[in-house]
């Protein structure tokens, strides 16, 4: 089982989502939920995990643990700046590995993986905590759906944001 988890902020809180998926090919979740978080952190440059990271913990929250989590952004910001994921996977206890997917580089970091899915010319940016990075890229690429964004990336936006 994997889990795709993301969040949209609702001032002064956040609607956080979590789809969960039999494999990394599914097209359609096994399950999913929404957790509203009524206050957030302030968005503070270059700390943006300090604002998420509890709302994907709260999510998370009385569920089993998955195989690996998926977020939306970086799971490492550079070989040695940790992003959200590689703060989820320490959070989990290292129990969990965080596969990062961001639609763009950070600061034109190279620790990133890039991969163009199949009718996409632009790349996603794939990093990943507590597993290979190169890995991490050919599970991404397996995710179904035919363009940039993987299907069940798509499926916990729309989630969180209250789209059906």
């Amino acid at each position: 089982m994997i889990a795709v988890l993301d969040v949209h902020y609702v001032e002064p809180g956040a609607r956080c989502a979590c789809v969960v998926a039999e494999g990394w090919a599914a097209a359609t979740p096994a399950a999913s939920w929404v957790v509203t978080v009524p206050t957030v952190a302030e968005y503070e440059p270059g700390s943006f995990y300090k604002r998420e990271l509890p709302c994907l913990l709260a999510v998370l929250a009385g569920h089993p643990l998955p195989e690996c989590v998926v977020v939306d952004g970086h799971a490492w910001l550079d070989e040695r700046t940790p992003g959200l994921g590689a703060h989820l996977y320490e959070a989990l206890g290292r129990a969990v590995p965080v596969v990062g997917i961001a639609k763009s580089s950070f600061r034109g970091s190279p620790a990133a993986a890039r991969i163009v899915r199949p009718t996409s010319k632009r790349p996603l940016y794939v990093t990943a905590a507590g597993l290979d990075q190169v890995d991490a890229a050919a599970l991404v690429e397996r995710m179904h759906g035919p363009g940039r964004i993987p299907t069940l990336v798509t499926c916990a936006d729309h989630l969180c944001r209250g789209i059906p």
